[in-house]
């Protein structure tokens, strides 16, 4: 049915029944009060009071497109997914982005990380790969999310995002190093969603059908090149168009120019783990492309629109969790506790069957679980059993988990994660920062100054800038001054 189907024939109650007057509610008599029997009026007042579900914590404000996996290389010596087998394989995906700070309402050109939640629709079910515009991340452990989280949102006190909250928890976190400075770079305002990368950030596993493992990491670079945002530029966008990533992602579909992305994957034999000069699975780090090139294995297109935003981008539901045959974790220890939020969020905000609503459910398979009942279920399983095993042909086990093991030994504890030879929280920073060109640099500075002289505490501000002196001193020097000058 087309929305334009919808949109003919009488216009019905939610039931069906068709509606005789919908610009008069019932009165006793022409001037008298409201009648309580008029059931179309209560009907509209009590579906508009719950037409809004709770906002996400996090990456609340969003936008997605539909679009098409397309397979350039054949991975199946790396792994035995299927959607990654075969050259020309076409996978219909769901990409929605985000800013990961703002609630619902706020602008689209603000200084923050973008989302990058996939969803690839295979025959062996829903992947879900849910990354960032960055390759790193702040934290490296998902016990300090909410920390991390409280200190980008409204203080409690004064309703506002406070500095003080904010370089408080940095300075006191130096893994936050090496994202901080990506952050306040030049990419860390995109102009829209099109001009912009898209990374796994974390590292998973693959395996192939002789059940050997491969840690990877995922790239999408954009086809349109990158694109960014001075903070002058994005101070005047919010305010003229506080929806203008949204609405360039819409029309640029639209009118037929279809987004792209080149698709490239790192891939590091498991045997390399252990003794990789820093922590493969540290999300504040990358892995040099020297040490582990990027592969091209694909492209990503996106050529369709949603046709309703609250049904198939507020109610889109990823989870890190989703995975399929021949791909798996890793002991990414910020992944591991991604692992339970995503699921657990989408289980509190949707609700229980999220994923039976078309944007969520397998597109090309069929669902076939012995999960019953809960909110909005929709009765698709009829009156089949729902336990296993059983004898009345009901789906079973596989015998074949999606992932191999991995081997794990020692006490249960709180522990520190091993070291390797360069776990250092300021080294990729400091490369980053010696990469950059002389006016990026200068860039990076004033806007880090800018922020950091807010800071109303002169210990939170120093300590802040001496972790970026430990990136590298020029670094370091140069923003203290700049910070001096502006603190007076």
């Amino acid at each position: 049915m087309t929305v334009q189907d919808r949109t003919t024939g009488p216009l019905t109650t939610e039931a069906g029944a068709p509606v005789a007057d919908n610009q008069q509610s019932q009165t006793a008599g022409p001037g008298g009060p409201t009648l309580i029997q008029d059931q179309l009026l209560l009907e509209k007042l009590a579906h508009f009071n719950r037409e809004r579900i709770p906002e996400r914590v996090v990456h609340a404000r969003g936008a997605g497109a539909y679009g098409t996996f397309t397979l350039t290389k054949d991975m199946s010596q790396y792994t035995r997914a299927n959607f990654l087998t075969g050259v020309g394989k076409q996978t219909e995906t769901f990409l929605r982005f985000s800013t990961v700070a703002g609630n619902l309402g706020a602008p689209d050109a603000v200084r923050d990380p973008r989302g990058f939640a996939l969803k690839f629709y295979t025959e062996e079910g829903n992947y879900d790969l849910v990354g960032n515009n960055t390759p790193v991340f702040f934290i490296r452990d998902a016990i300090k999310f909410p920390d991390f989280i409280h200190t980008q949102k409204r203080d409690p006190y004064t309703g506002s995002q406070e500095a003080d909250n904010v370089w408080d928890f940095w300075s006191l976190s130096p893994e936050s190093t090496h994202q901080v400075t990506w952050l306040m770079g030049d990419r860390g305002i995109p102009a829209t969603y099109r001009h912009m990368n898209g990374y796994g950030s974390h590292t998973f596993q693959w395996n192939n059908a002789d059940g050997e493992v491969f840690w990877v990491k995922y790239h999408f670079k954009t086809d349109q090149g990158i694109q960014t945002l001075t903070n002058e530029e994005a101070d005047v966008l919010a305010g003229k168009d506080p929806d203008s990533h949204q609405r360039d992602l819409r029309e640029s579909i639209e009118r037929g120019d279809y987004p792209s992305w080149t698709v490239q994957v790192q891939i590091m034999p498991a045997a390399d783990a252990p003794n990789y000069r820093f922590n493969p699975f540290d999300l504040t780090k990358v892995w040099p492309h020297a040490d582990y090139p990027p592969i091209e294995i694909g492209k990503l297109e996106l050529n369709r629109n949603p046709e309703n935003i609250f049904a198939e981008v507020e109610q889109s539901i990823f989870s890190p969790h989703h995975f399929v045959p021949g791909i798996g974790p890793s002991p990414d220890k910020m992944l591991q506790g991604r692992l339970f939020a995503y699921g657990d969020a989408h289980r509190y905000r949707v609700g229980i069957n999220a994923d039976h609503l078309p944007v969520n459910r397998p597109h090309a398979t069929t669902a076939n679980s012995h999960g019953r009942d809960g909110l909005m279920y929709d009765g698709r399983h009829g009156g089949a059993k729902n336990y296993e095993p059983n004898s009345f042909g009901g789906p079973a086990q596989t015998d074949r988990p999606l992932w191999e093991p991995v081997a794990v030994s020692g006490h249960t504890g709180d522990h520190v994660t091993p070291s390797h030879a360069e776990d250092d929280d300021f080294v990729q920073a400091g490369n980053l920062y010696r990469l950059m060109p002389e006016d990026a640099k200068q860039r990076l500075i004033d806007t880090l100054a800018g922020f950091i002289s807010q800071v109303t505490r002169d210990d939170i501000a120093q300590r802040a800038v001496e972790n970026f002196r430990k990136a590298d001193e020029d670094y370091g020097k140069r923003l203290e001054a700049a910070v001096q000058a502006l603190r007076g």
